[in-house]
This record gives C-alpha cells, structure tokens and sequence, in this order.
C-alpha cells in the first residue's frame, strides 16, 4: 500500500508535563528518572518545530500537543541527535527522536497514480484515444462512479500482487465498470470473461449464478490470467494486455510475423486486429488523464480511498430481497454489489458468499442470526395434476427442472399425478429484483418498445439468421439490442426487440407504439409514377418494388394496374 510520508523534528520542553509523550506510545522515554535540575532548566527550552511533507497538497498541525486526528496514524521512531543545550541538560535520560507519520491518501486515483509502472508514450493512436476522452467528460464521470463500488477492492488485490496499478483500471476500456455489460461475443462483467475462458479460471456458471460478473471471483481470476500472459511474454505487460483482448495465438503469430521480417517485436511494432490495436491505447489515454488531469483539462470525480464492501459467508440458500431487507439497503443496491447471481436467490447449494457495504455487516449478520433457515426462501407445495410434466411445472414458477429435481430429490422426469413438489420461490414480486436476469431481459424489451422497434416472439425453429432475414436487418443489430449473443440458442416463446431499418417490410410493423399498419390496394391512375405514389403514401419507391412485382418488372405503370401496399394509417394526411 502507497502512503506519503510526514517527518516531524520537534524541541521539546525537557519538563513532564509539557508535551503529552504518553499519547505518542513512545516508550523509550523514562520520564521518571529525569533530575529535578532538568526541570528547573526546562523553563528557558522553547518548542521548535520543523515539518517536511512529501506531498505539497498535504497540510499538518503540529503543536506542543500532537493532535488526535494523528494520533491514529502508524509512527516510526528514527534515532536523532539533539541540540547540545538539551543534552547537557538530559544526557540519554530524555531524547525525543523524529517522528515520521505515514499518511493514507483520501483519494483512490492518488494511491493508483502512485502505483503506475508502465510507459505512456504519446503517439497517434492513444492521443486520439485522449481526444476521445477529452470530447466525453460526462462518460469519465460515469465510469468514476460506477468504479466507486468496486476499484478499492481492484487495487488492493493488485498491489498484494505486485502489479501496476495500470492494469487495475482495464475494466475501465473492457466494461466502463458496469457489471452486468455483456458483449456480442459472449463477454460478461467487468472483465468481459467469455464463457470458456471463466470456466478455465474457476469461474461457475449455472442458472442461477455466473461468476464472470461476481466482483471478487472475476477480478481473481482476471488477475491470474493477466499475470500468466505477462510472463508468457517475458514481463511485457503491453503484450500480455493485446492477448487479454485477442489471445496469446493472435499476438505470437504478429510476433512472428515481424521476426521473419526483421521488424521490432514490441507492441507498437505489431499488426493486430483492429479492435487490439485501440484497446492498449485507450487504456494508455486514460492513465495518463488519471497521471495529470489538470494537463488535459479534467475534472476527475474523486473516489474514497477506503473500501466499500466486505464479504459475508452463507451456508445456506437466502432470497436475496430478503438479505437486502436484512442489511438495510435496496435491492438494486445488492445486485450491484452481487451481479453474479442471476435469480431472486442464491444457489440452493452452498456455501455462498454475499458482498454488502461494510457498514451493513453487522447488522445483516445478527438479524440472519435470529432468523430460522426455513424462513430464508419461500416454498411453494404444488400438486402434480394429470398431463403434468416437470418442464412445465418449472415454466410456471419460472424455474427449471434441475431446481425442482434438487428440491424433491428426483433423479429422472418420471412424477405421478395427485402427489405434491417442493418448490423454491420469490418472497416478493418479480419486479422487485431488479437486477436479476429475467429483469434486465424484460428492461431491454421495455427500452425497445419505447424506441418504436418490433417484438418478435421466437416460434419453434426460428434462428436469429432467420429472424434477420424476415425483418430485413443484421444478426448483429438483433444481438447488440437484446444483449444476446449469435450463438446463444434461443428459446420458444422468447421475445426479441427488433429494431426496423428502412428496408424492413411495413407489414411487420404494426407492433410499434403509434402505429396502425393496413394493407392497402391502390388503383394506378393516369399520371401515376412509383415515386409518386410513394411520397402520396409515405413510403420508398424500393418499397413499393418489393411488394409489387408489375412494379419492379414494367418501366412504366398504366393506368388500372392494382398496386398493394402497406401503411401507416396512423401516420396519414385526411
């Protein structure tokens, strides 16, 4: 941990009672052997005091008495001569030695810029990266409070390793530290841990939890591979970051590439995807606007330089609007400081563990104390009707069929009519976990429909290529809206926001908000042309075309030909 350090040389009265020596816990000072002729010569010694600070933004108030807001901070003792005066008075019986305070600095970004170690050069590619950051301000100050949460804990875990502190800011170029981001490739946290990479780090992923977004186990594991990339690359963590971002196989074959060539092999010399190439300067721009804010014109939000939260270990499932109620604080606020789990509660199975803000710890941990453990999850008993299947009893209560099997310790789907299952539910109302999986999906359809985008309901063999090619868009424009990924497979029933383009057949837009869409049948009269007809009806020429095929076979229409059209009644002159 970094400090600055304050070095006090002080004169003091030879006399007892003239210098509170006790509340400095200097022991070495034997006060009761001094000679009553030191006491008589101590009425001329007058107090002088010499102060060095190592920072010049940090201020100390030293007196005769040193004041309690500094009597909590660590003190070494450094052996130093005193003036002769005061020796000849007190020869070894009373030797006030120097002390050196050490001072924790208020705020985060002063530790983090402290701990820098890399080089930040200035070239093409991280000033524009700087011109960025420079054109959005208002993004810098939502990253510095969204990071309030959660960098304390980055750092601290970043120096036990010995680490510069560079690398503890990458959530910032990775997610901006919004812990549910979830990429086109399947990227989920702050890290952005894709599924196959977590699992190799010991990240679980599980229906009701994922480990890719768990604050404390991501950041462990992101550090591990970020430590086993840089000695992969001989301690070049420029390197081992573009292989965070691309894979050690896309950068050792730019290596290569460049030996066989003759060329440098540092990262500024390689050729790398795109998306590699900006991601170390970004992280580069935004350490050195956190070296010298004021150089670039920066007001840098602070960020308390103290934790925010500490973990607590739960044997047992808990509802987790239950635990937010015991530990006096929001829901939203549990999700955010617990993005790992996905449902109302913790797994079934524990051990858990449950990050809450330190000054809630205690207060959480007794009142969960008096309460009995059958009151921690709410249980529903259901009786199995005729027709029934497991599948379907889990759709109901929104869970799955490994939930109600754990519960009720089946082994196979086989369940007979008229007997009952245990089944694990929410305590209160689904709207109430804010965060939880099933809530930000239902957020994304929210937002879309306010954005006049079309819901699509997924039907049995649907792909998303499928749906693309119906709506006349990109998968990745789906994927992008809906927070899923290409791969993700979808699921009967699932609703999917769908945002139009222009080439999106009007027949599939009745569902957005305002809208009345009505096929029309449109008789060409003398003087008609498509583009005509088009801006009568407020739709595209291109459109027209591809309803009506008369319309992109004949040059001209004539007058009598039908044409069919699909409009906005709604969006009509009289």
């Amino acid at each position: 941990m970094l400090f600055n350090r304050i070095t006090l040389r002080i004169k003091p009265f030879v006399t007892a009672t003239a210098f509170t020596l006790s509340a400095l816990c200097i022991s070495s000072c034997n006060i009761a052997n001094l000679s009553s002729e030191s006491d008589n010569q101590s009425q001329a010694a007058p107090v002088e005091e010499t102060t060095t600070v190592s920072s010049a933004s940090e201020t100390a108030l030293i007196g005769p008495t040193i004041p309690e807001s500094l009597l909590s901070k660590r003190i070494i003792i450094a052996s130093q001569q005193h003036d002769a005066a005061t020796n000849s008075v007190a020869k070894d019986k009373f030797a006030l030695k120097p002390v050196e305070i050490v001072v924790k600095p208020t705020d985060l970004w002063d530790r983090v810029r402290k701990g820098f170690a890399l080089k930040h050069p200035i070239n093409n590619r991280v000033m524009a990266e700087l011109r960025y950051y420079k054109r959005h301000k208002s993004y810098l100050d939502r990253i510095a409070t969204r990071s309030d949460m959660y960098l304390y804990h980055i750092v601290e875990e970043a120096e036990k390793r010995n680490i510069p502190l560079e690398i503890a800011l990458l959530p910032v170029v990775e997610s901006a530290f919004q812990p549910f981001a979830y990429s086109h490739g399947r990227a989920s946290g702050i890290w952005q841990f894709i599924p196959s990479t977590g699992k190799l780090f010991g990240l679980k992923q599980n229906w009701w939890y994922d480990g890719r977004r768990d604050i404390v186990a991501s950041t462990d594991a992101a550090l591990t591979y970020l430590e086993k990339l840089a000695k992969r690359f001989n301690g070049d963590w420029l390197l081992a970051l573009a292989s965070y971002n691309s894979g050690a196989g896309t950068v050792n074959k730019a290596i290569r590439r460049n030996k066989k060539r003759g060329l440098p092999t540092d990262y500024w010399s390689l050729s790398l995807p795109k998306e590699t190439e900006m991601y170390v300067p970004r992280l580069i721009a935004f350490c050195m606007l956190i070296d010298n804010p004021k150089n670039y014109g920066i007001g840098l939000k602070s960020v308390s330089n103290k934790p925010y939260f500490s973990t607590v270990k739960l044997k047992n499932q808990i509802d987790l609007s239950l635990a937010a109620d015991l530990a006096e604080i929001s829901t939203e606020q549990l999700y955010k400081l617990n993005p790992g789990y996905n449902r109302w509660a913790t797994p079934p199975k524990g051990p858990h563990i449950l990050a809450l803000p330190i000054e809630s710890i205690e207060r959480f941990e007794t009142k969960l104390a008096a309460l009995p453990k059958d009151k921690r999850v709410r249980w529903i008993r259901h009786r199995i009707k005729t027709g029934e299947a497991l599948l379907t009893i889990a759709k109901k209560y929104d869970t799955t069929v490994q939930v109600i099997r754990s519960a009720n310790n089946i082994r196979g789907n086989n369940i007979r009519a008229g007997t009952h299952l245990v089944i694990p539910v929410s305590l209160k109302s689904e709207k109430e976990y804010t965060h939880s999986l099933s809530q930000r999906q239902q957020g994304v359809l929210s937002r879309a429909r306010s954005r006049s985008s079309v819901i699509h309901i997924v039907k049995k063999g649907d792909t998303l290529w499928d749906i693309a090619q119906k709506y006349k868009v990109s998968v990745g424009s789906i994927t992008r809206l809906n927070k899923i990924s290409p791969r993700d497979t979808l699921r009967n029933g699932q609703k999917l926001a769908i945002k139009p383009s222009h080439k999106t057949p009007r027949r599939y837009l009745s569902g957005t908000p305002g809208s009345i869409t009505k096929r029309v049948t449109y008789t060409v009269r003398k003087g008609d042309s498509l583009d005509r007809i088009a801006r009568k009806f407020k739709v595209t020429v291109q459109e027209l075309k591809s309803w009506n095929r008369v319309a992109r076979t004949s040059k001209y229409l004539q007058p009598g030909q039908r044409l069919k059209i699909y409009v906005d009644v709604a969006n009509q002159s009289a």
